[in-house]
């Protein structure tokens, strides 16, 4: 295994670390299934990327905090691993590209040692925990979210119960009802809420985007907040027994939700209490590490362009809850920015303000507790690092994904069409620089990861082809969408599609009917008025494909023609997997069940013993060529194929033996015998198994 210099305080997070090294090696000599490294590496924040050999590598950054160290740590690894550019991403995290898999151990000690995590980024987990940006500064929140979104996060991360679900679960706190944090297309959403006099939150269930986009159902009203830890359980567990596992595109928990429904969801939640340890989880605000604003005097400074500077004000800052404070908003184009930038800024925050940035879900980046007399200096400063382009969260603000700059899924081009989509707005519409209002996004595919179906001006990146069979790129244009406050919101529709090279007459077109007919109404309205048969007249000749020219075969942000290339999906579940790897990680699940045992984390114990039989289950199955989807499936087809038929004999069924997960509490005894019965299992399959192979010989 290659060596590097790890010397971590936490041991926990030194033998991940170590698991990872020991992976990879295991990996490269052939001895691990190559779909099984993947979902190991995913849920480790290692990504594969559109070019060969080289990864992306994802930084989770909760609800988008950055203190100024960690940040020049990012800076350091990003310059020594990578190639020094910083991709903020639309869930707050930090990526950087082009780094050498075997180098992502060492890579993953140094951001480490200032408390910076690579697990679970990416993969079939929990992924980073989202909020609004705004959070403990925002003029309207009820309170803080950021504590409580912190305290979700650690409790969940390494948490048996989802490290290896059928599909990603995305987790998002608002810090008002005006629902920044967009709760109506999570996994899980929790809008902030006091009810007589207690801190709670509005609990919204089962949204998403991608190409069935789902707005959540409202899960409950009023959730105290103690309750959210134990809620977020219970959902997990029924989510990775029945979530779908096969079909990848149906993996969601929205598709979940839709099969059973909201009360029969419900239903099965509420079976998993007695598993569930902890029936409350006071979350202790008190102990949460406040960023604290430093006291200090700022240098003079002369403002050369006033007008710049006014503008500047009107867009980029925000007012504070805190008297005498404000915040500073940076418009960061496309979320890439690199390191000697990030390392001066991570200097001016410390020295000037409180020492922390927020990354926003516009991948952007929030600078608090700036002190109003201080505006003039921020803003010397930061105009020297580039960084006081007016139109923070405005309509010149374009989100967009990597697109096929790096994303195998990557179907047409995203920050290309988005560079060109706000040189027209900044160039033809000026009036939009301070417009709120309207909202552009673009993705480079279907899977939303630019969130075009939410926004007001949405594109796709899709392609066409000739009746000559030639194949350019286009874009599925998308109108409607918004978000309306307090989970409530509308998605775009899919009004016509256009080669890429027409996206920005297609905007022209749009914006000038606005200015025409709107009268001062906001897009949502004016586009539910006019309606999805208007808009596509008034754009579907910019769709025929019989008058395309050179140009249109080569897409934005290149020279090359255009050539449609989709790599791999690397968020899918876990396919069909050697029958020696699935009882190699059996192995490895008793294991770690019984050091959480000696730990005394019984539910933890629990856990993992459960996984260790439902993957021996599924590896029996496989064996026989038996197809399998859901753990509940798996499960229900072990007892059909094997103990009924009196192939196997456990004493009883095994949906009475693995289901004593949902009848006791995570006591000590329980947790013993329940990593015993595990332990006897596994040896029954595999001497079935050994019977299989000697007969097959």
């Amino acid at each position: 295994m290659q060596s590097f210099r790890t010397e971590l305080e936490n041991p926990v997070v030194e033998k991940d670390i170590l698991e990872l090294a020991r992976k990879i090696e295991l990996f490269k000599e052939g001895k691990i299934d190559e779909e099984k490294f993947r979902s190991l590496r995913l849920a480790r924040g290692v990504y594969g990327q559109r070019q060969e050999g080289v990864q992306m590598i994802r930084i989770k950054l909760p609800y988008g905090k950055v203190r100024s160290h960690q940040l020049r740590r990012i800076a350091e690894v990003s310059d020594e691993y990578s190639r020094s550019r910083l991709h903020i991403t639309t869930r707050q995290d930090i990526q950087i590209h082009y780094v050498d898999l075997n180098r992502t151990p060492e890579l993953w000690a140094e951001l480490e040692r200032d408390n910076v995590t690579l697990r679970e980024a990416c993969g079939n987990t929990v992924r980073n925990v989202t909020a609004s940006e705004t959070a403990g500064i925002d003029v309207n929140e009820p309170f803080d979210v950021s504590p409580y979104a912190d305290a979700l996060f650690k409790f969940f991360l390494r948490n048996p119960i989802c490290q290896e679900m059928g599909r990603k679960f995305k987790v998002s706190f608002s810090a008002s009802d005006e629902d920044t944090g967009l709760s109506y297309m999570h996994d899980l959403g929790f809008i902030a809420k006091i009810e007589n006099g207690v801190k709670g939150f509005k609990v919204m269930l089962g949204g998403g985007l991608g190409s069935q986009p789902r707005y959540a159902d409202l899960f409950y009203e009023f959730l105290a907040a103690d309750k959210i830890i134990p809620l977020m359980e219970g959902v997990l567990r029924v989510f990775d027994r029945y979530g779908e596992r096969k079909s990848r595109a149906k993996a969601r928990m929205k598709f979940l939700l839709k099969d059973i429904g909201l009360e029969a969801f419900k239903g099965l939640v509420e079976e998993e209490q007695t598993a569930i340890e902890f029936k409350t989880v006071p979350i202790d605000t008190s102990n949460y590490e406040t960023s604290q604003p430093v006291d200090t005097d700022f240098p003079a400074v002369n403002i050369t362009n006033e007008a710049a500077y006014k503008l500047w004000k009107s867009t980029n800052v925000i007012p504070q809850k805190q008297n005498g404070y404000v915040a500073i908003g940076i418009k960061v184009l496309l979320g890439d920015f690199y390191t000697d930038k990030a390392r001066l800024l991570a200097d001016l925050v410390e020295q000037y303000a409180a020492g922390e940035i927020r990354l926003s879900l516009r991948q952007n980046i929030l600078i608090p507790f700036v002190k109003e007399e201080g505006l003039p200096f921020f803003y010397s400063e930061l105009e020297k690092l580039g960084f006081v382009e007016a139109g923070y969260n405005k309509a010149v603000d374009i989100t967009a994904c990597p697109g096929t700059d790096t994303c195998n899924l990557g179907i047409a081009s995203s920050t290309g069409i988005a560079e060109e989509l706000e040189r027209v707005i900044k160039a033809e519409y000026p009036q939009y620089l301070e417009n709120g209002d309207l909202v552009i996004k673009i993705s480079g595919c279907m899977n939303a990861c630019g969130q075009h179906n939410m926004a007001n001006i949405g594109f796709q990146g899709m392609s066409i082809r000739t009746k000559d069979k030639l194949v350019a790129p286009a874009l599925q244009v998308l109108l409607g969408g918004g978000n309306l406050g307090d989970g409530k919101a509308f998605f775009a529709d899919k009004v016509v599609k256009i080669p890429s090279r027409r996206g920005p007459e297609a905007l022209r077109r749009i914006l000038d009917d606005y200015e025409a007919h709107a009268n001062g109404a906001p897009f949502v309205d004016y586009y539910k008025a006019q309606g999805e048969k208007y808009f596509y007249q008034l754009l579907t000749d910019l769709s025929r494909i019989d008058n395309l020219t050179q140009d249109d075969f080569i897409d934005w942000g290149t020279e090359e023609a255009y050539v449609k290339a989709i790599g791999i999906g690397e968020c899918a579940g876990v396919v069909i997997d050697l029958i020696a790897t699935l009882f190699l990680e059996s192995d490895e699940k008793i294991e770690e069940a019984e050091a959480a045992y000696a730990n005394k984390v019984y539910s933890g114990a629990i856990y993992e013993a459960y996984r260790s039989m439902v993957n021996s289950a599924k590896a029996i199955l496989l064996s026989e060529n038996i197809k399998t989807n859901t753990q509940a499936g798996i499960i229900k087809q072990f007892d059909e194929y094997f103990v009924e038929t009196k192939q196997i004999d456990l004493g009883t069924s095994f949906s009475d033996l693995i289901y004593q997960i949902k009848a006791y509490p995570p006591s000590e005894a329980f947790a013993s015998n329940y990593i015993k019965t595990a332990q006897q299992f596994l040896e029954t399959v595999r001497a079935f198994r050994a019977r299989q192979v000697a007969e097959k010989n």
